[in-house]
């Protein structure tokens, strides 16, 4: 059974004709109209949200990092206790019902930071209107993690005056996004496409390498492997590992190393790559490499994580697994009612 026949059978829902969609969701996602998040006085902002949602808020403290702005992002229950009038907490649930994410958004709103939150309804939307927080209904595509492109790019719309970005910035990443498809999408399964050939070498558990600057890729890879090809993956950046992860080489392992590597890393970063990949071939290991595209952090991420996540999907399918059922995640919700319910009758 070719590949094309088995995208048919193994992912009946079409997990992958979303991601073939991916540059035009981003394009009609950012050309939306969306009103712009006050940005006067705001010295602080904090992503909120897990899962899928969560890796939108990765991506905006990679945009921020070189910016003044502190910059939080918050996967759990609570704030930082360092919040005030100036702090400006961005919630992001997909589903519109995150329980984690549904506690920091009332916390928030409590402690009088400014809000603002996205999701494609649920309980977030009701929590909002009642309260006359700033909200914005987006689309849901498919899964919260094949909505990546919607969220991301109607963010950078609403915080157009604080991004570090050009609107040339934008749509520059909208179109390296246009030309990663051609290469990686359902229609080109030949041995040209590089998520394909990387899904085909992933035979054991991965262990990521990532420098600081592409962490957002690298967690974004480990949750989508995570997600779509039911898969343990393990993510360490490369420098911190040259200071312990490496010595655990020295006894054979079925681990495979996947190096995720910037086009333009800092000239240290560069040099510890060439000592791991010596490394690496002294001690015949075979690792994959994974280069960024050229040009703004945006479109090194953007283009990163289509790639990786497009391969998580051929690794699902080429394993005989629908991407996406994710029923263990289901089961922790349907306990936490079930938990959430005793309390309640107690």
């Amino acid at each position: 059974m070719g590949t094309e026949e088995m995208l048919v059978k193994y992912d009946p829902e079409g997990l992958h004709k979303v991601y073939d969609r991916w540059p035009e969701i981003a394009r009609e996602s950012y050309e939306s109209n969306h009103e712009h998040i006050d940005e006067s006085n705001v010295n602080h902002i904090i992503f909120a949200g897990m899962g899928g949602s969560g890796s939108v808020g990765d991506l905006f403290s990679s945009i921020f990092s070189k910016t003044n702005l502190f910059v939080s992002v918050v996967k759990g229950y609570n704030l930082p206790k360092n919040i005030d009038k100036n702090t400006l907490v961005i919630t992001t649930s997909v589903s519109g019902n995150t329980v984690e994410t549904l506690n920091i958004l009332q916390n928030a709103f409590e402690s009088k930071c400014r809000v603002a939150a996205f999701s494609s309804g649920g309980k977030m939307e009701e929590y909002c209107k009642k309260h006359n927080i700033l909200y914005k209904k987006l689309k849901q595509n498919h899964s919260p993690r094949a909505s990546f492109p919607t969220y991301v790019y109607s963010l950078l719309k609403n915080l157009e005056p604080l991004i570090p970005l050009t609107k040339t910035d934008i749509f520059d990443s909208i179109k390296s996004l246009e030309k990663t498809k051609t290469n990686i999408f359902s229609s080109n399964l030949t041995t040209t496409n590089n998520s394909l050939n990387l899904a085909k070498w992933i035979s054991s558990i991965p262990l990521i390498y990532y420098p600081w600057g592409l962490q957002t890729a690298a967690i974004r890879f480990k949750n989508s492997l995570q997600e779509n090809a039911k898969m343990h993956t393990i993510t360490e950046d490369v420098v911190e590992a040259c200071h312990n992860g490496i010595v655990a080489w020295e006894n054979p392992s079925e681990i495979k190393p996947i190096l995720i590597r910037g086009v333009d890393d800092y000239s240290k970063t560069k040099e510890t790559w060439q000592i791991i990949k010596q490394y690496f071939k002294n001690n015949e290991i075979d690792f994959y490499e994974i280069i960024s595209e050229h040009g703004n952090i945006l479109s090194k991420l953007i283009s990163l994580v289509y790639v990786l996540d497009y391969a998580s999907i051929y690794k699902a399918v080429i394993s005989h697994i629908d991407p996406s059922p994710v029923l263990p995640i289901n089961y922790v919700k349907e306990q936490r009612s079930v938990t959430r319910e005793q309390i309640a009758q107690n």
